[in-house]
């Protein structure tokens, strides 16, 4: 960490050229001594970043910001605020406690953060913003997460981990393969805590998950804007059940919440399904991911297209639905659509079809954009059908 980044004239430059061209100023002259061109173009480019991921960082005076990978593998405000819900006791502890945006946020919920951290720079870092953002009650240790916890006698509430996913520069998302290995450490995690909260990639499978850990609680599979960007195990030290599976979908402020057991879904049998009618339904991926794919139909009274197009159909509009809400305007068989549109400006989606996206664009020369849907899928008896559509 050079404090010299943090000079009123330095930071008044980063501000003043927030958006200048980075490889311009990255090649150029420093005008300051002791901050350097790539140490100004770095802060530029991350502070940029942060403008919709940490709005409340980018808008506060002299904020530091890390190395543009930490950025990338810190939480958004979004789902920090979020998670910061789930903890319990008045102590968590942050055993991956990186740039600090997840002890910031459970500081407003627990009476105290110990947050650990490998990296002396980063730490020191995390220290400098969480005074600025008022986060006082956070205690910093600049080392092994994992050793602190071997090694501390304090009663611990919670414990939060974030394993990094880059390993030796190559990306990972399986357990084993992350640092620290939950898998390894879940023991000892639960011996010193009742709630163990673990961050893992949106890739990781959710039975995969389950069959590696124990004493799962809760899944809080996460999406911000239609996108679906991490996963949270709730482990409870004393839990003895069946998990509850939350598929979160923040938007803004906005938060919409759908949730159900495993067996619930698994149990469910749907008898008919639909040819698409006047409204037509896009679960968000939050719901998808966690998959409630019949749970939907039967919650929201409305029909899916075939059991393994996940599109769902109605005549009367569901404005509690949790996703993408589109007004029907002409449906088709795909072969009719061959030979009669004219269409060649849409947006185009494909689920469970035998042509990717991109295909389609190709074959029949369509570009992205405008106010019209086509969605290429599969229907009733198996026909390959294309719905065009327009948002609600």
């Amino acid at each position: 960490m050079n404090k010299a980044i943090l000079q009123k004239e330095v930071q008044q430059y980063i501000n003043d050229h927030l958006n200048d061209d980075i490889i311009a100023i990255l090649l150029g002259k420093s005008p300051f001594n002791n901050v350097s061109s790539k140490e100004i173009a770095e802060q530029i480019d991350v502070k940029k970043r942060a403008e919709k991921k940490l709005p409340r960082w980018f808008s506060t005076p002299n904020i530091y910001y890390p190395a543009k990978l930490s950025m990338e593998q810190a939480s958004s405000e979004a789902t920090a605020a979020y998670k910061s819900q789930l903890a319990h006791g008045a102590k968590l502890i942050d055993i991956t406690g990186g740039y600090g945006v997840d002890s910031v946020h459970f500081s407003t919920t627990i009476k105290q953060v110990i947050h650990c951290e490998k990296d002396t720079s980063l730490s020191e870092i995390a220290v400098h913003n969480s005074s600025l953002l008022n986060a006082d009650n956070i205690h910093f240790f600049i080392g092994d997460g994992v050793d602190y916890l071997l090694s501390t006698k304090e009663t611990i509430d919670t414990v939060y981990l974030d394993p990094s996913r880059r390993v030796k520069t190559n990306k990972v998302f399986m357990l084993k393969d992350c640092e620290p290995d939950i898998t390894k450490n879940l023991n000892l995690m639960l011996a010193k805590a009742n709630r163990v909260i673990l961050k893992t990639s949106p890739l990781l499978d959710l039975q995969s998950g389950l069959q590696q850990l124990q004493q799962v609680s809760e899944i809080h599979v996460l999406s911000v804007k239609n996108d679906c960007k991490e996963i949270l195990w709730i482990i409870d030290r004393a839990f003895i059940g069946e998990v509850r599976i939350f598929s979160v979908a923040i938007n803004n402020t906005e938060q919409q919440i759908f949730s159900f057991d495993r067996s619930e879904e698994k149990a469910l049998t749907l008898e008919n399904y639909s040819e698409p009618l006047q409204i037509l339904y896009e679960p968000d991926v939050a719901l998808l991911k966690a998959g409630c794919f019949k749970l939907i139909a039967k919650r929201y009274g409305i029909q899916k297209l075939h059991i393994n197009t996940h599109l769902y159909t109605s005549n009367e509009l569901k404005k509690e639905f949790i996703g993408r809400i589109f007004r029907v305007i002409s449906s088709m068989s795909y072969k009719i659509f061959i030979k009669n549109s004219h269409l060649k400006k849409a947006n185009i989606i494909a689920r469970n079809f035998p042509l990717s996206t991109a295909e389609l664009k190709k074959k029949h020369g369509l570009s992205d954009g405008g106010d019209d849907y086509l969605f290429f899928t599969t229907g009733l008896d198996n026909k390959l059908i294309t719905i065009h559509a327009k948002r609600v």
